[in-house]
């Protein structure tokens, strides 16, 4: 089977992010009767995706890992069988690119002046909708780390159904990490950009429309990129990370850590106007693990970066991978509704972990059980295993996918009939860089450190990505 691997960019320094493990792959493949060691549980029953970036065409410039295509992969669980699938999210740059049969964008490293368009809020950049995925009325959407469209996707055939537009009511973007309470069929977002108003925040509602869109101010531009929500408020983020106004008059995307400036969230009623700002230590959070209420506290469990900013003064190429590398650590945020204070502290001070999951039902209510990756110690973002946090007695378990081998987010699969948020699976896909080879692990979400009660050979290597999610088959009914 052929693979079309970019060696390097057009700076001419090998890329890692373009080699190994993280190389693209251009074969689009539906496959079933697929080599199992273990037995597949009968009673997993829906379809695991993962999304990714996955460069189609050698790009113009330097490569950051964020601009490659986005490509879901999939793996649909039905009475003890299992079948692969995996396709290209066809966005609008995708498909100008396809008639044009070569690229037409430049990445985030390099001056977007030639570039034909960019999203709706003025930042002109490829939507390449290759960071997450979430499910909701029926559908996937597929995200992008800047806010671009929501692209949505049949969950079974993985065919891309156009931008969602939620029924013509989206005027704007949408964010990477949108939050759905299934509890009301309620779907929770925000955009964000480079002229005022600087943040939205809006709310889908059960009906598939916008039915609350709020302007909120900022000092300036910044690069919020995830949300909480509990049962009536929502938890938006100002973060003394942004973009170097001086660097984008000059076409160079730079970003500034400011350590002077606090941590600020913006907690808002669900559909209210008014927002109350907490402040915080300085940080950066990619990852939300979940919220919920306390009385008259709202509690927040995050993946914290507290060094966002990249180190060393070595090449474009070598300040990327830094910047790019996570360093991340389980915190916990208090936000008392009757003082406005902040109270916050560290859950794990010690492991790094990233790409949280929670069991999806009990979104913005008490957790017990989150289920993260564990980053490893290495030049570029590989996740070396698993970890299980357990919120009631303070306690990890953890499990390694062993030397060499990499695996993906994985979030919790309730078994048929589950009656809780560890009685069910963790489904991820896994690659071994020594033998260029994935395949899918299948681990009991009660004991992780038993390892895998299944494993699926794929016929192709799945690169390195980003989120996934997992969709039961009550709800693809």
């Amino acid at each position: 089977m052929a693979e079309h691997v970019v060696i390097t960019d057009e700076s001419g320094e090998p890329n890692p992010y373009l080699l190994g493990v993280y190389a693209p792959v251009q074969d689009e493949l539906t496959a079933g009767e697929l080599t199992v060691i273990g037995r597949i549980p009968t009673d997993l029953n829906g379809v695991y995706l993962r999304n990714g970036p996955n460069a189609r065409y050698p790009v113009q410039g330097r490569y950051h890992w964020f601009d490659g295509d986005g490509m879901v992969h999939a793996m649909h669980f039905e009475n003890g069988t299992a079948r692969y699938r995996n396709r290209w999210v066809r966005t609008r740059a995708f498909e100008a690119e396809s008639a044009a049969g070569h690229s037409l964008f430049t990445g985030v490293m390099e001056s977007p002046k030639g570039n034909p368009f960019g999203n709706a809020r003025g930042l002109p950049f490829k939507d390449t909708a290759n960071t997450d995925v979430i499910f909701h009325r029926g559908r996937v959407l597929a995200s992008w780390y800047l806010c671009g469209s929501p692209y949505g996707l049949d969950p079974l055939s993985l065919e891309t159904l156009g931008a969602d537009t939620f029924l013509d009511t989206l005027n704007g973007d949408f964010m990477a990490h949108p939050k759905v309470d299934e509890a009301t069929g309620e779907l929770f977002w925000f955009d964000y950009g480079p002229r005022a108003p600087y943040l939205r925040y809006g709310v889908v509602g059960a009906s598939g429309a916008v039915e609350h869109c709020v302007e909120l101010d900022l000092p300036g531009a910044r690069l919020p990129h995830d949300m909480g929500i509990t049962e009536n408020y929502a938890i938006l983020m100002d973060l003394p990370l942004y973009q170097d106004l001086e660097a984008a008059r000059q076409g160079r995307y730079k970003l500034t850590f400011d350590r002077e400036l606090p941590a600020r969230f913006g907690v808002i009623p669900r559909r209210g106007t008014e927002v109350r700002w907490f402040e915080a230590k300085p940080c950066y959070i990619y990852h939300v693990v979940n919220a919920w209420e306390e009385g008259e506290e709202i509690v927040m469990d995050v993946c914290r970066v507290s060094r966002p900013a990249p180190s060393g003064t070595g090449s474009p190429l070598s300040r990327m991978i830094s910047y790019l590398k996570l360093d991340a650590r389980m915190y916990r945020y208090r936000f008392d509704l009757r003082t406005g204070r902040t109270s916050e502290a560290y859950t794990d001070p010690d492991h790094n972990t990233e790409f949280p999951s929670i069991d999806a039902r009990a979104t913005g209510r008490p957790t017990r059980y989150a289920y993260n990756v564990s980053v490893a110690d290495a030049e570029t973002n590989l996740f070396d295993g698993l970890v299980r946090y357990d919120n009631r007695t303070g306690g990890k378990e953890t499990y390694s996918f062993g030397p060499g081998v990499y695996g993906s987010e994985a979030p919790f699969a309730p078994r048929d009939g589950s009656t809780g948020e560890d009685d069910g699976y963790l489904v991820t896909f896994v690659t071994d860089e020594r033998e260029n080879r994935s395949e899918v692990q299948i681990l009991d979400a009660s004991r992780i450190s038993d390892g895998p009660v299944a494993r699926i050979l794929l016929p192709q290597r799945v690169p390195l990505g980003f989120h996934a999610t997992w969709v039961r088959e009550d709800q693809l009914r």
